[in-house]
């Protein structure tokens, strides 16, 4: 019985839960004294100068577009259903041993020395999806510049980033910086969505294409971007995405739910604080979690099949 006991207690010492039961109650004491260390700070003379200085929001420029407007607020919904089954379909990429089902090439040029590579259902449906969000992206940054809305998301100073840091000081000391997003963001989402649109989104979309069937290993560049560095980086912004999400949501659900889910969904106005724009955001994630449901071989195999050839092997 005490073999039995010592073996128990020995396997769950080394599990992920052990470190957990120990881990937890550091990170949440470093998070209580950073919290006590920003409101702190924040409540002395220095600290209130600073927020006089920067109260974490960059003033817009006087041809700053205001707003969201109606084609912001569809690639909002087409990015949101996209980016939410490509995340899907890459992890069961990459944790799926034996796929399910197998995609070949049937339609498009043939090549003998090079036949179509067969591939997993799940990284064709990474692949189609994907290129479906390239698209909705280059309509995205044509809307973005031609429209002037740049000027929301592309930083035009230097004192974004003690902006940044006095809007992440005022979130951690849990008073949370005053939103106006309909005429500009603060300062630490101001880079957020700078990093997230100019920087993760392309870095996903090159090495996507670097790890995908159609770059041929005779190509001289492969020296200089090898597969095994794309891949090293491909993950990490999946991770960042996903990241990037929680804290998108979590903000909006907790700065003024109604009105933020008004801005983006609903047209009505900058001071509309009603229920249109949440049941409209309900009715998107329902559309969003069928694609989630859906998005498995037995639904994929006849679309799958307009340009392919499906097999179990």
């Amino acid at each position: 019985m005490r073999t039995s006991s010592n073996r128990t207690v020995a396997g769950f010492r080394q599990s992920t839960w052990f470190k957990m039961v120990w881990i937890s109650p550091l990170v949440i004491v470093v998070l209580a004294a950073a919290v006590l260390g920003a409101r702190g700070y924040l409540g002395s003379s220095a600290g209130r100068e600073f927020l006089a200085d920067y109260p974490g929001q960059p003033p817009a420029t006087a041809d700053t577009p205001n707003g969201f407007p109606w084609w912001l607020q569809w690639q909002h919904f087409f990015n949101f259903f996209l980016i939410f089954l490509i995340i899907r379909a890459g992890w069961m990429v990459r944790t799926q041993r034996t796929p399910e089902a197998y995609w070949t090439r049937t339609v498009g040029p043939r090549n003998r020395q090079n036949p179509p590579a067969k591939m997993s259902i799940y990284l064709w449906l990474h692949y189609s999806l994907g290129s479906l969000w390239i698209l909705n992206g280059v309509v995205f940054y044509i809307l973005l510049f031609s429209t002037g809305h740049w000027r929301r998301i592309i930083p035009t100073g230097w004192d974004v980033f003690p902006q940044a840091f006095s809007a992440g000081l005022q979130y951690l000391s849990l008073e949370w910086p005053m939103e106006s997003a309909w005429q500009n963001y603060n300062g630490i989402q101001l880079l957020a969505y700078f990093v997230t649109v100019f920087i993760a989104a392309p870095l996903a979309v090159v090495t996507g294409l670097r790890m995908s069937s159609v770059w041929s290993n005779q190509w001289k560049i492969n020296r200089y971007y090898p597969v095994l560095l794309a891949r090293a980086i491909h993950l990490p912004v999946m991770f960042y995405f996903v990241v990037f999400i929680f804290v998108h949501v979590l903000l909006v659900f907790t700065t003024g739910m109604r009105r933020n889910l008004n801005y983006m969904y609903s047209s009505q106005g900058q001071d509309t604080v009603n229920w249109v724009g949440f049941w409209v955001f309900v009715v998107a994630a329902i559309i969003v979690v069928a694609g989630w449901i859906a998005a498995r071989p037995l639904f994929l195999q006849p679309v799958a099949q307009l340009t392919g050839k499906v097999t179990r092997r």
